[in-house]
Formats: C-alpha cells, sequence, structure tokens
C-alpha cells in the first residue's frame, strides 16, 4: 500500500481546510497542550485577556505571575463539577471576581451589538493533531477542537483503504478510555469536564459517541443519507466543510447539544443526528425568508429522535427574529397527546431556557385545560405544550389573536391519536366524508393528522399569521396533499409533480442505522406460531387422524381475534419456549396489536394469564392517549394506569429493567 492512501493524509487534508477557513491551526501545537489540566492554555488566557479585560487584571494583581496557573486550574475545576457546555455557556464564578467570569460568547437571538460582536469575533477555533492526551501512557488522537482552549471534541480517522470506520469506533472503545484501570482518569475523555462529542471518521462514514464509556460506548451514524438509505452520497467533506465551519460548530455547542442527568448530576451529552441538524436548520432559514403562515411536513421515521427535533425546533422558533429584530412569533405551541412525550419535550424544551416559567405546559391540574392553555397565551408564554384535546380551541384562540392583535404564532403538532369523544372528535367529524366516518365507527381513531386536515380545510384569513410543522412518520395522503410541497412549485400538480415532504429521514434508512427493526424481517406469523408450537411439525392427514386434524382446525378457528384469551396463550407460551432462554434468559418481545383498544385488551388478558400461571415476568402497554372500553373498565385506560408499575416513570426506563419482558405495543398510537 502506498503512502497516497494513509490517513495521515486525510488529517492534514482536514487541518488545512480549517486553517484556512477561520480555525487556528499549525504542526507542532500539539506541544502547547495542557495533559494534566487537558487544555490549552493560551487560547484561554488569549481570550480573558481580550474579552474580560477588568477579570484579568484583578487575577494578575491577586496572584502575580501564576494568575494564568490559577485560571486554568479554576476552569478545570469548575469543568469537572459542572461540565464543559454549562461552563462555556454560563461562565464561572471566581473568589476575588465581583461578577461570573465568561470564557466564551455565543451569538444571541438579536442582531450582536458592536461590543458582543467583538467578543464574538474573538472566540478562537483550535485544532490540533497528534494530541499525546494521557500521563499514562503514550496514546494519541488524531485530532482534538478547541473552543477558547476548552476541548470539545475529538477525532479519530481511518482512510477507507486501509480500515473502515468501525476500527475508529472499535479504537475508542479499547483503547481510549476515560478511566484505564489502575490509573487515574483521563480529562480529555471524562463526564461532564471532557470533550462532549467523539467522532469516528472514515472517508465515507462519520459516527460520533457523546459518552465514551469502553466496551459500553454507543457510536451513532452521524451520515447526510443516501437515496433514502444509510451512509452518504459522497465522502464525509460535509464534517469538517459543514458541521466545523465555525459560525455552525459555535451554533450547535451553544444551542445544541443537551446534558443528560442522572440524580441530578451530567452523566453523558445528547449530541445531534445529522438529519436532525439539518432539518431544524433548513427549517428556520426557510421561515425566516418565507416568514409567518406557511406549512412543513417534517417526516421522520420511528427511531429519528423526534422529540428531541421537536424540542429544537420550539425553541429555535420561540427565539426566532427577523433581520429587523422583530420577533417572529409571539408564541410556539406544540401538540402532542402522549404522556411520555409530554413529559419529556417539557423536560428537554426547558433544558434549553436560562429563565424559568418560558415554558407552559398545560396539564389541567388547577382546573380547566381550555381556560389554562387561555391564561397561557395571554400572559405571552413563549412556548405551550398541549394535547390533541385542547388544541381545538387553542387553535380557536391563536385565530382571534392572530385576526384581532395581528400575532404571529408557530403550531408544531407530534403525530398522536385520540380517542373519538369530546370536543376534537365532533370537530372532525363534521368534516369528514361518509366513507372516513365509516372507518371511524368500525374502530379508526383520530389523529393529530385528521384534526390539522380538518382544521385547515376551514383555513381563515388569520392563518397567514400561523405557521404549521407536522412531524409524522408516515404522512397519509391527505397530510401530504394539505402540508407537502411541489418539488416544482412554479409548474402545476400532476403525477410527476406531487406534494412531498419538507425534508425526510426515512424508515429505511433508519432500519439500515440501526435505530428501529425491519418488521418484516422480525415477526411471527399465526402459522409460524402454530407450527413453533408443534416443534415444527406440519399436521397433514398421513401424520393425524382425521377427527384430530378436525380439532386442531377448530381450535385455530377459535384463535379469532375475538378470542383474545386463546391467542395470548399461545403468544406467551412461544415467548416462554422459543424466545425467554434467549440472551442469556432475558430477551424480550413485543406484541403488536392492530389498535389502542385491542392493546388494552391484550395486556388486561395477559396479566391475567402470567398471574395464573406464576410465570416471573412481567407486561408493559404502550399507546398514546386515552381509551374508553366499558367492557374491560368503568374508568379510560392511560398508559399511567394499565402500568401501575410506571409510577410517572418514562415508559422505555421501566421496560430496560430487569422483570420486564414483554411490550405491548398498539399499531396506531
Amino acid at each position: 500500500m502506498t503512502d497516497l492512501h494513509k490517513e495521515h493524509h486525510l488529517e492534514s487534508e482536514i487541518c488545512d481546510y480549517l486553517g484556512c477557513s477561520g480555525w487556528l491551526y499549525e504542526d507542532g501545537s500539539a506541544a502547547r497542550y495542557d495533559v494534566a489540566q487537558a487544555l490549552f492554555p493560551e487560547d484561554l488566557l488569549a481570550w480573558v485577556c481580550e474579552c474580560e479585560p477588568e477579570a484579568w487584571e484583578t487575577l494578575e494583581k491577586t496572584h502575580g505571575a501564576s494568575a494564568g496557573a490559577v485560571l486554568c486550574q479554576r476552569v478545570r475545576d469548575a469543568l469537572n463539577t459542572r461540565g464543559t457546555l454549562v461552563v462555556l455557556r454560563d461562565g464561572l464564578d471566581i473568589i476575588g471576581l465581583t461578577k461570573t467570569l465568561k470564557i466564551c460568547q455565543f451569538r444571541p437571538a438579536l442582531t450582536m451589538n458592536p461590543h458582543l460582536q467583538h467578543r464574538y469575533d474573538a472566540n478562537r477555533l483550535r485544532v490540533v493533531r497528534q494530541v499525546r492526551y494521557s500521563a499514562s501512557n503514550g496514546n494519541e488522537l488524531d485530532l482534538v477542537l478547541f473552543l477558547n482552549g476548552v476541548p470539545v471534541a475529538t477525532a479519530e480517522l481511518k482512510s477507507n483503504y486501509t480500515q473502515s470506520v468501525q476500527d475508529a469506533v472499535e479504537q475508542y472503545c479499547t483503547d481510549r478510555l476515560p478511566k484505564p484501570p489502575g490509573k487515574p482518569a483521563e480529562p480529555l475523555l471524562s463526564v461532564p469536564g471532557g470533550a462532549v462529542v467523539h467522532f469516528a471518521v472514515s472517508n465515507s462514514d462519520v459516527m460520533m459517541c457523546a459518552h465514551l464509556d469502553g466496551a459500553h460506548s454507543r457510536f451513532l451514524p452521524f451520515n447526510q443519507g443516501n437515496d433514502g438509505g444509510a451512509g452518504n452520497p459522497g465522502t464525509t467533506a460535509y464534517l469538517w466543510r459543514e458541521v466545523w465551519q465555525p459560525d455552525s460548530w459555535l451554533d450547535i455547542l451553544g444551542r445544541y447539544i443537551i446534558p443528560v442527568k442522572k440524580k441530578g448530576k451530567i452523566s453523558g451529552w445528547i449530541f445531534p443526528r445529522y438529519h436532525q441538524l439539518a432539518a431544524t436548520r433548513l427549517l428556520v432559514s426557510t421561515i425566516l425568508e418565507e416568514g409567518p403562515g406557511q406549512r412543513y411536513l417534517i417526516q421522520h421515521s420511528a427511531g429519528s429522535g423526534k422529540t428531541n427535533s421537536i424540542a429544537w425546533t420550539a425553541h429555535f422558533l420561540s427565539d426566532l427574529h427577523d433581520a429587523h429584530n422583530h420577533k417572529l412569533f409571539d408564541t410556539v405551541i406544540v401538540v402532542s397527546d402522549r404522556t411520555v412525550l409530554d413529559r419529556q419535550l417539557s423536560e428537554t424544551i426547558e433544558s434549553f431556557e436560562r429563565t424559568r416559567g418560558v415554558v407552559a405546559s398545560i396539564s389541567g391540574n388547577g382546573g380547566s385545560k381550555s381556560q389554562e392553555l387561555a391564561a397561557a397565551l395571554h400572559a405571552g408564554k413563549k412556548i405551550i405544550i398541549c394535547t390533541i384535546q385542547t388544541f381545538p380551541f387553542a387553535l380557536e384562540e391563536i385565530r382571534q389573536l392572530a385576526a384581532t392583535e395581528g400575532k404571529h404564532f408557530a403550531v408544531i403538532a407530534d403525530e398522536a391519536h385520540s380517542s373519538q369523544t369530546g370536543t376534537s372528535a365532533s370537530k372532525l367529524k363534521a368534516a369528514l366524508s361518509s366513507g372516513e366516518l365509516a372507518e371511524l365507527a368500525d374502530g379508526g381513531e383520530i389523529s393529530t393528522e385528521d384534526l390539522l386536515a380538518a382544521e385547515m380545510a376551514q383555513r381563515t384569513a388569520a392563518d397567514a399569521g400561523i405557521s404549521f410543522i407536522a412531524f409524522t412518520a408516515t404522512p397519509k395522503a391527505k397530510t401530504l396533499e394539505l402540508f407537502g410541497r411541489l418539488p416544482h412549485p412554479d409548474q402545476p400538480k400532476d403525477e410527476d409533480n406531487k406534494p412531498e415532504a419538507f425534508h425526510v429521514y426515512s424508515m429505511r434508512q433508519a432500519i439500515e442505522e440501526g435505530f428501529i427493526l425491519d418488521v418484516l424481517q422480525n415477526y411471527v406469523s399465526w402459522k409460524q406460531a402454530f407450527r413453533l408450537s408443534q416443534n415444527g411439525q406440519i399436521l397433514d392427514d398421513t401424520e393425524v387422524e382425521a377427527s384430530e386434524a378436525k380439532k386442531a382446525l377448530m381450535k385455530w378457528v377459535r384463535l379469532h381475534p375475538t378470542n383474545i384469551a386463546a391467542r395470548v396463550q399461545i403468544v406467551v407460551e412461544h415467548f416462554r419456549q422459543n424466545v425467554q432462554p434467549l440472551l442469556g434468559g432475558k430477551a424480550r418481545a413485543m406484541v403488536v396489536t392492530a389498535s389502542r383498544k385491542e392493546a388494552v385488551r391484550w395486556k388486561l388478558a395477559m396479566d391475567r394469564y402470567v398471574k395464573e400461571k406464576h410465570y416471573p415476568f412481567g407486561l408493559l402497554a404502550a399507546f398514546s392517549g386515552e381509551v374508553d372500553d366499558p367492557e374491560s373498565g368503568p374508568e379510560p385506560f392511560t398508559e399511567s394506569n394499565i402500568n401501575p408499575a410506571l409510577k410517572g416513570r418514562d415508559l422505555r426506563e421501566v421496560f430496560a429493567e430487569d422483570p420486564w419482558r414483554i411490550l405491548i405495543v398498539a399499531n396506531k398510537c
């Protein structure tokens, strides 16, 4: 293999490009890296001297020639205790200084005044190659990225001609340990005070990890996608040309990355995946260009991280200002009907906001939801999270405010389903065709898509001040019709110019990237389940008597959807005999039902059967909203009351615990 194909040429290409694009770079700079503090001191001191001169003068008066060493130690201590991004975003307090010391400047929502612009321009982004980061061994990292001397990212590079991106991942998992056995922790690689993301990069693929943990490190794809599937259409140059572009990188550090906390302490970070970054940025730039009053369809598959995408979108739109510093939206309304998602959205959005009280979640705990919503709207809350049941009232209110007071709103609708009762149902039924009504009467459910479609059919002049952003994994035809965009808007709609989603992260890409399973390869048909229950035998008249065959046939006839108890027995016993022994006896299974009501009945029936048989495993059911089923119970069923073990916790968190073995999921949830 010639020298031309070695990875150091990729390393040189990246560093040379960054060095010409606003980053600091020079050969040999790794020698000036402080291994013990995991800092690049000269950049930290340079920024503080230029942008915080009074603080630096005080430190020099107090500590003399050791002022720089004292500052670095204080910064390292703050990073270790409070976390890298918290210190970068909020600064740190040092005894003797009268105010918080800032060590960088992110771009604010408003156009910056000259003072802030100077501080922002003074940020020192540096790339250093071949960094010997450990005091315990001679390990080196190919690249380390710094912001004002604080490490924020690392990268291991591999050339496709010699190795793959998986070799870089393996290197992180085996040789780049935050706490090597019997040795001190590595500050550069540790949480919360080390680099916040680690990239494994080849010529064709990028993967990233926001929490190194040896063999347990989870690297996620950070690729653009390729014709609807995984991978990239070309090289990985988008990483350093687009993502690491200075304004882009500072924006990611300042506004995107989310802390993950356990027991009040930062245990890792959520770094945006590429499609999340691309979708939210494209949406914001397009809304700025088009102004309020447009519709956008974000088609992101299950496994796309939709909760965080919605939270980022809500956060960015609530702070969005035009070129004249006018706030674009008075309030952003997020419509969701999933209890767990509602809590996650609230927590995620609030984690972005520095001021308490800017996010209102309409719970109805204090009385009427509609009154609570009206109060939040008139109080000018930046972000309001409401349910699908409350949405018709919310839309009526914001239309009135838009028409009478000229206010602008953004409505972000998460795909969700609800029951056939209440205001949402009556409004929807009034707008449905006879065929759609028949489908609804046959067990169908009302979704956010349906409700939005019904409301959009009654579009008013006030909607010119309301932007609608719909998030859905599998948009219905009418959703595409109402929210989709023509690829060629200057041409009439026809077979070659049909409405399309504004941004797509496909199910195929989610499957190929390993975020969801291909159900077509991971399901068991009733016929196969029956064969498994017969030890793989195919019964015919040469192997059994006709009377026995008739009995078996009648048994399968009784396994009609209405006879859930019999079906439950087959499924549970199949799980015990064929699935549970896998993965050291800790394998789990998912049962997918055709509706939420069926999920409720399966859960109740399986609970009874498992309890009767004294089987040592538990079951959980996942579905959205409330399910009215008087035959099963007097009160509506929710995820909370049908899963008493949740006790207010996230269903996914509980399902990850040892006793839970089967998850029942409604196909229409």
